[in-house]
């Protein structure tokens, strides 16, 4: 089971994000739910990292496992949400379809906490 937490501002902005297990879909490879999540995640990842006024930190420390956070300055805001709600809608897409091999859990938090360390 690939369990993820999601951390978003009460507003829906995007803070955190980590995804950890494995979906047992499929062997190794070419499981097709640790795929989809690995490419969701990822990609944000790669979105948000060469964006103006966005810092992401994150990682991979091993197999089954990926982070993401985010802090920003408030001309970053918009395109954080934005990112946010693609990787989240993608993930929740991938819950849904896969009850059994993956599980997002959404928690909030009050707007303006840029700097503290969430996951």
């Amino acid at each position: 089971m690939i369990e993820i937490e999601a951390i978003l501002e009460d507003d829906g902005t995007l803070r955190a994000c980590r995804a950890s297990g494995h979906a047992g879909a499929g062997k190794a490879g070419t499981d097709i739910v640790c795929a989809a999540v690995s490419v969701l995640m990822r990609t944000a990842f790669n979105v948000l990292s060469g964006r103006k006024n966005i810092t992401v930190r994150g990682g991979a420390p091993e197999k089954g496992q990926l982070w993401l956070e985010a802090d920003y300055e408030a001309d970053g805001k918009d395109f954080l949400f934005a990112a946010g709600v693609f990787l989240i809608e993608g993930l929740s897409s991938v819950a849904k379809e896969y009850p059994q091999n993956c599980r997002l859990n959404i928690s909030t938090q009050p707007s303006g906490l840029c700097n503290e360390r969430r996951i």
